[in-house]
């Protein structure tokens, strides 16, 4: 391991690249985690309704599903997909977007989410070089994609990585300070809870109605556990800013429904992970400005 990380010191050519295929790799599990996390959380949820309940699960599934079984296979004629099919983007560019078997049309998203995952790290590591923060803001950056995807299919942003990566910001900043100071990341994920809770609450009481998911708060406490408390008004400011261009756009050009709810998620993790990179340039440049 030593040598790896002495050559990522000596060719950082050799280091971006290997991050960028790391990224490519983790993006193809990323797939597999956006797809199927939702599904088994709605076979637990079930579950539990019905043992609850006392009532017969009906719909109980004997079919094992999870992360690793059963393996990547075509959602059209159920053709396992080899190692050789399943190299990230190559194998999608090489097979034409089509299965081997059936020849339906895979979903380009998959190999964009490859793209977008590896692309990501890149710049991460780039901009962090070969640290310890860039270690972990790999992990933050799969994290973020992962819930940004899963809450435009799903209007969800699952507690199985959102509330484990708050507790890992404020184990990394307490051991390493790794982002902020334990003092910051604590204040970050109280008040990045407690902000978007208490948007939520005078929404209801005016309007009656439900303007905003629990998750989200989670989410940017999730937030402000890794990056610190100071963050947390550019994170809103920045979300809040490109959701409401996107919201704009989509109900002017795309006819978009007023009353179908627009995720946040997305817009908080793309704010989060913007913050991380360059926040603290732009909140100095903005005091510059006004001072």
């Amino acid at each position: 391991m030593s040598l790896i990380i002495e050559a990522f010191y000596i060719s950082p050519i050799f280091y971006l690249l290997t991050i960028f295929i790391l990224g490519l790799i983790v993006g193809s599990f990323l797939n597999v985690v956006i797809l199927r996390l939702p599904i088994m959380m709605e076979r637990d949820w079930k579950i539990q309704c019905c043992e609850l309940l006392e009532l017969e699960n009906k719909d109980e599934q004997t079919t094992t599903l999870n992360l690793i079984k059963p393996g990547s296979h075509c959602p059209s004629c159920g053709h396992k997909i080899s190692a050789l099919e399943n190299i990230p983007v190559i194998s999608y560019l090489l097979l034409k977007g089509k299965c081997k078997q059936c020849k339906n049309k895979i979903s380009i998203r998959y190999p964009l989410i490859e793209f977008i995952s590896g692309i990501s790290v890149f710049i991460v590591a780039y901009f962090f070089g070969v640290t310890v923060q860039a270690l972990f803001a790999f992990l933050l950056t799969w994290a973020l994609i992962t819930l940004s995807l899963i809450d435009l299919d799903h209007q969800l942003l699952p507690d199985d990585i959102t509330l484990p990566f708050l507790w890992l910001g404020l184990l990394i900043n307490y051991q390493f300070n790794v982002f902020t100071s334990l003092e910051s990341s604590l204040l970050g994920a109280v008040f990045g809870y407690l902000s978007l809770w208490s948007v939520y609450i005078v929404f209801k009481l005016l309007t009656k109605k439900e303007g905003m998911g629990h998750g989200d708060f989670k989410l940017l406490a999730m937030l402000g556990a890794w990056l610190g408390w100071e963050f947390l008004p550019l994170i809103i400011i920045l979300s809040s800013f490109v959701g409401a261009l996107v919201g704009i756009g989509m109900i002017i050009f795309r006819s978009h429904d007023k009353s179908v709810p627009i995720p946040f998620g997305p817009y908080l993790a793309i704010a989060g992970w913007v913050s991380m990179l360059w926040g603290s340039y732009m909140i100095s440049s903005y005091l510059n400005f006004v001072l």
